[in-house]
């Protein structure tokens, strides 16, 4: 080689190193990256309570794996159906802008993977950071496939809070000695509420529990060092119980829900509906030992059967000996709505220049929708009396369709929803008090139908809890979109006198929002990503019953503003 062709080389490799050394060391250049996931959903045999049972689950895990991105990436995550059912997996809380496709409810934004099939979900993380999850879309298999999904700050963004030392994820649960499929199934021929669960599980054990007496398992241990900071992800995976949640003689500082900051406050208790995230500060800063970790149910209807076992795990301190006594802690009293409300209330944006609250402050349609239950005639139901129980939103018991409403609204196919869902009740009542809901009819119509909303529109919905049967907290999620609640209230919404308090200064941000018993709740947000978007009661067998809804946001006019088309291995119906 002579000396040119050496200099060359060695001017190459120079340069070749110089790249590779400013591509690993340059936040900007390495800010956004590809990541890629492979769940495999397959059948697995579980024995951590009392007999072993087969679940459905991703990777032969419960909970399943943690998916982590951070805020800019862009997540392939490739579902691989291995099992006996239909499946669809949702990525709770991701916004999904412009790839509704990706959302993953079964019949609203895609048809289901069938056994032996594979689709690969494709989404951008933009504008989010926090604790969020994963759970399957169908049936109840919500019950066994979810897992956490964490969404870190972009580098060099740091926490808006001290960065704690240590990070933990903690999802709670729920647990059937039966198969769920043959729990809800029994309910829906019978015509009458299924089984509540057997147990409650944090990170899949659920401690020593009364469901299962013979189990040895003494749960899922959270070990922490002396004078450490961790961040406690705590995730509701439950499919129909709100719980609380508190950590013997320890203080949480809660500062984020949902995925969006919060102004920081501490308490001895989280309450969490399904669907809903809470991420706190633990610090360790007791004496050396072992302190009860509490995961029990809140429910202020006492007509609502509820499974009332409280799961436990154990906080140990490095260093403890196993012969050391536990710290204890007595749950709440499962209608403890004081605690509830304390806890909710106490939750305001953190509203800061570089987390803004942005709340519309004007509203182009102004929403009103009941929710609840209702009781529609069944002539098979024997147990039922020739009836079912229902549920609804504007009396409307909405109806799942068998092709996929964003490819019927994308491809413009006819015949499968219409966009007449009614923006008000169609028969105005006292929705609270005892004596005018037992007069009402409790019957109710059925359809599917969605409501339409211009790209950009600003949204005002006040959500009622009716009363009908009983009245009951429902935490009702939102697709594609974050809102703000902006007020909460006991009894009728007062239209004239309620919005006057309405906080449209720092509301919290949520994706997932309690309707409380008896009560109602507003929440505002701007329709700013075009799709089809669903809308439920997070409780499963509410949903079930049909308390949902959808929203079709139309395409705007600016070249960012319209849906993206379908992916090639979008499944078919």
């Amino acid at each position: 080689m002579d000396f040119n062709s050496c200099t060359t080389s060695r001017v190459s490799n120079i340069l070749f190193l110089f790249l590779l050394l400013l591509l690993c060391c340059s936040p900007l250049l390495v800010q956004s990256r590809i990541r890629h996931y492979k769940f495999n959903v397959v059948m697995k045999n579980y024995t951590r309570l009392c007999s072993t049972k087969p679940i459905v689950s991703v990777n032969g895990k419960y909970p399943g794996p943690t998916v982590y991105a951070r805020e800019g990436d862009t997540v392939l995550i490739k579902v691989a159906n291995h099992v006996g059912y239909n499946l669809s997996i949702h990525w709770h809380g991701i916004r999904q802008i412009r790839t509704g496709w990706a959302d993953g409810p079964a019949y609203i934004t895609q048809c289901p993977i069938p056994p032996g099939q594979s689709y690969v979900y494709n989404f951008t993380v933009s504008g989010q950071r926090g604790t969020l999850f994963w759970h399957a879309h169908i049936l109840w298999l919500r019950a066994t496939v979810h897992g956490a999904l964490v969404v870190l700050p972009k580098l060099g963004v740091p926490y808006p809070f001290p960065k704690p030392h240590h990070e933990r994820v903690l999802i709670l649960g729920e647990w059937w000695k039966s198969d769920t499929e043959a729990v809800i199934n029994e309910a829906l021929k019978s015509g009458l509420a299924p089984n509540v669960s057997d147990a409650h599980t944090i990170n899949g054990h659920p401690g020593p529990s009364p469901a299962c007496p013979s189990s040895s398992s003494s749960g899922y241990t959270l070990s922490v060092a002396p004078g450490k900071s961790y961040l406690l992800r705590v995730i509701n995976a439950a499919l129909n119980e709100e719980l609380f949640f508190k950590i013997a003689g320890h203080k949480l500082t809660v500062v984020e829900v949902d995925a969006t900051y919060v102004k920081p406050f501490k308490t001895d208790t989280i309450v969490i509906a399904p669907g809903q995230t809470t991420t706190a500060v633990l610090t360790a800063d007791k004496r050396a030992g072992k302190y009860m970790v509490a995961a029990s149910p809140f429910m202020d209807t006492p007509v609502v059967a509820v499974d009332n076992v409280t799961a436990t795990a154990m906080l140990r301190y490095t260093g403890t000996l196993s012969s050391a006594r536990t710290t204890f802690t007595w749950a709440p009293p499962r209608n403890a709505t004081p605690i509830a409300n304390a806890f909710t209330a106490a939750l305001r944006s953190l509203n800061s220049e570089e987390y803004p609250a942005r709340v519309p402050r004007t509203v182009d349609h102004s929403l009103f929708f009941t929710i609840g239950l209702g009781v529609n005639p069944c002539p098979t139901c024997k147990a039922g009396n020739g009836s079912r129980v229902v549920a609804d939103i504007n009396n409307v018991t909405f109806v799942m369709p068998t092709f996929a409403l964003l490819q019927a609204h994308y491809f413009k196919v006819k015949g499968v929803f219409t966009t007449d869902f009614p923006a008000n009740p169609p028969a105005p009542f006292n929705y609270t008090d005892s004596a005018a809901v037992a007069a009402m009819n409790p019957g109710t119509s059925k359809g599917t139908r969605l409501y339409r909303l211009a790209y950009n529109a600003r949204v005002q919905l006040v959500l009622q809890d009716t009363g009908l049967i009983a009245p009951e907290n429902h935490p009702v999620h939102l697709h594609g979109f974050n809102f703000f609640v902006v007020g909460r209230g006991v009894g009728n919404f007062n239209p004239k006198k309620d919005p006057k308090s309405f906080n449209l200064v720092d509301p919290v941000e949520r994706n997932t929002v309690g309707v409380p018993s008896g009560g109602w709740v507003a929440i505002r947000f701007q329709a700013d990503n075009p799709g089809v978007w669903f809308m439920h009661c997070h409780l499963e067998i509410h949903t079930t019953w049909g308390l949902k809804m959808a929203f079709l946001v139309e395409n705007g006019k600016g070249p960012n503003e319209s849906l993206l088309p379908p992916p090639k291995d979008l499944p078919k119906c």
